[in-house]
């Protein structure tokens, strides 16, 4: 027996929605020119980033090379081995960027340069402001089209206040209904039963009825808007969602984060099992990653990546979290010998920092939920914490080269 993970009034409901943003083939397009670095320029430089993108323009060319690194070290490697992309989280909006950036620059010809990570994470909230006033594409634009990160992922939090007519439209467009409080100034917000933040517990996890939709509809929005095409998704339904949603547009990609995601073999096949409910044709998938728990070990690992190759699954990379910061989890967590032993086994892995293993004041998930007035005074202070991050992903990343195992960073480091 089985039953499917979507009901027809489910998919119903997710096809009208894609109908209202234009269709699969209009939102995968405008994701596509909307990622163009000329085009978000000119947007940027008309709502006043045009300053701050020259100055990155300027700063990026003083990053450090891993070529430099790799000749005065006599480097070679091991096509035995597995490959390690660099991932580093907590790109909080377009200032600690850009601070970041500068700290990076100032790396370089040091005993201990700091490379760009392949991969950035932020955990901002996709408020309409963030949204459209442009500094989440200037974010963007630093971070992928002047640092040239493979992936910058978008977190959309379920619970964040939106405007009140958003929610009746939605409701007319999908024919579902949405619990929702007043919230002032003619907005709303879904309700939030359990515990956790105000914008949705553990980032969203609480994905309650209908809720899916609000969360594919702030994906969409954000990814028309600026070209964002990776967002984090927290919860076994919206996961679902996602899978069927962005089955035909290949621009729109999702990752699953280690606060659901596998932390046993068993819990990494229900993941297996509903990505080839909605594979596409070509066996690819919206799911662009899965980030293996916190609680597991090299082995579980090696064997989660073991099982997603014998499922024919295309695309699909596995990351884990090297450190992360004390409000995570465990103190003084370190999964650096972990990450050795995948590595060494012949197994691809994403190695992600959430923190540097230091305890700084600014390197905390309360962090990612300052109000916008109050992360700007503290942009200095949160791009040192990332700049600590990316040059902990350099030092582990260099100390994989002296293994033979290869390092992906960004763009702007080659």
């Amino acid at each position: 027996m089985h039953f499917n993970l979507l009901s027809k009034e489910d998919m119903k409901a997710m096809d009208a929605l894609k109908k209202h943003h234009g269709g699969a083939k209009k939102i995968n397009e405008t994701i596509a020119k909307m990622r163009v670095y000329e085009t978000r320029k000119k947007i940027l430089v008309e709502k006043g980033f045009g300053e701050m993108l020259e100055d990155a323009e300027k700063l990026v060319k003083k990053f450090p090379k891993v070529a430099d690194y790799e000749k005065a070290n006599n480097i070679s490697y091991d096509e035995n081995l597995g490959i390690g992309t660099a991932q580093v989280s907590g790109w909080q909006g377009a200032k600690v960027t850009h601070h970041a950036m500068k700290k990076i620059a100032e790396s370089a010809g040091s005993d201990t340069p700091c490379f760009v990570a392949s991969e950035f994470i932020s955990v901002m909230m996709l408020t309409d402001n963030y949204i459209y006033n442009g500094d989440l594409m200037a974010t963007l634009a630093m971070s992928e089209n002047i640092m040239g990160c493979a992936k910058f992922c978008n977190t959309n939090l379920i619970g964040i206040p939106q405007p009140e007519a958003r929610f009746k439209e939605l409701e007319k467009i999908t024919g579902k209904t949405f619990e929702r409080n007043d919230t002032g100034d003619g907005n709303s917000a879904l309700i939030m039963k359990n515990q956790g933040t105000v914008f949705g517990n553990f980032c969203g996890i609480e994905v309650a009825n209908h809720n899916h939709l609000v969360y594919l509809d702030g994906v969409t929005r954000t990814a028309l808007a600026t070209g964002g095409d990776f967002f984090l998704n927290p919860s076994w339904s919206s996961i679902v969602a996602a899978c069927y949603y962005g089955r035909d547009i290949p621009n729109l990609n999702f990752k699953v984060s280690m606060l659901l995601s596998a932390q046993n073999t068993i819990q990494f096949r229900m993941l297996l099992n509903i990505i080839k409910e909605y594979i596409r044709d070509d066996m690819t998938s919206p799911i662009y990653e899965i980030n293996i728990g916190n609680a597991t070990n090299s082995e579980t690992f090696i064997q989660c990546a073991k099982e997603l190759k014998e499922s024919g699954i295309k695309g699909i990379s596995l990351a884990a979290h090297m450190f992360i910061n004390p409000d995570l989890g465990m103190a003084n967590f370190n999964w650096t010998e972990n990450a050795f032993k995948v590595l060494e086994s012949g197994t691809d892995m994403t190695y992600k920092y959430e923190s540097d293993g230091t305890a700084r004041e600014l390197d905390t998930m309360a962090t990612y939920f300052l109000p916008e007035d109050e992360l700007a005074k503290a942009s200095k202070e949160i791009g040192d914490v990332i700049f600590y991050k990316s040059l902990q992903a350099s030092k582990d990343g260099m100390k994989f080269m002296q293994k033979g195992i290869k390092p992906i960073f960004g763009k702007a480091s080659y």
